[in-house]
């Protein structure tokens, strides 16, 4: 399972604040309002605090935004290098992404949903949207050794599995709630199971 709550290290300052628990509250404030609309003063408003309290613990609203998405961008990161590092070829690997992705849409929903919402309308945006690309093509690389073991049907494009597996898993920030009825471990297994029934080869040689 993924390792969810490792994260940087949080700046503290004022009494019964720190630095994670106020991202939470601007990263929803940035799904609320949008990152270019919400201003300082309305990250402070929200907050209940001065501006600068708020500066007292991140230097900018850019910093806001690189923080917030390192806390989903690196916990993939590490999911991938992680899968990439373990032997058994491509198959295990996929199995292992796919599952450990889930867990983290469901354990970080909240900045899964900002990733997603990127415009590339900033410098830090452009480098998380590049970072994305970049698990994107890992993941494309896997299917296509996949296709060479053949374990993956030839009628696929690997490229094009890899973004309809990331489209899977992404989707979920839609509809699933953390107090509602979905473990996420159960819903990690009927992912790969439902990602396993359509990329198959045949019924003795698959993602099982």
């Amino acid at each position: 399972m993924a390792t969810i709550d490792a994260v940087p290290a949080t700046r503290r300052g004022r009494p019964g604040y720190d630095q994670n628990s106020m991202l939470e509250v601007i990263v929803q404030l940035f799904m609320d309002r949008g990152y270019d609309a919400s201003s300082l003063d309305m990250i402070a408003k929200r907050l209940g605090l001065s501006k600068s309290a708020v500066y007292h613990h991140f230097t900018s609203k850019a910093e806001m935004l690189e923080i917030a998405l390192e806390r989903v961008l690196g916990e993939l990161e590490r999911v991938f290098d992680d899968a990439e590092a373990q032997e058994g070829g491509a198959v295990l690997q996929i199995r292992r992404i796919v599952r450990e992705a889930v867990l983290v849409a469901c354990e970080r929903q909240q900045y899964l949903v900002l990733l997603l919402r990127l415009h590339g309308n900033s410098e830090v945006e452009l480098r998380a949207l590049e970072r994305r690309r970049a698990l994107t093509a890992r993941l494309s690389t896997i299917f296509e050794r996949a296709k060479a073991e053949e374990h993956l049907r030839d009628d696929i494009d690997p490229r094009l599995a890899a973004r309809l597996t990331f489209g899977l898993v992404n989707s979920l920030v839609e509809w699933y709630r953390p107090d509602g009825p979905d473990e996420p471990e159960a819903l990690a297994d009927t992912v790969l199971s439902y990602v396993r029934s359509g990329l198959r080869v045949n019924e003795q040689r698959d993602f099982r």
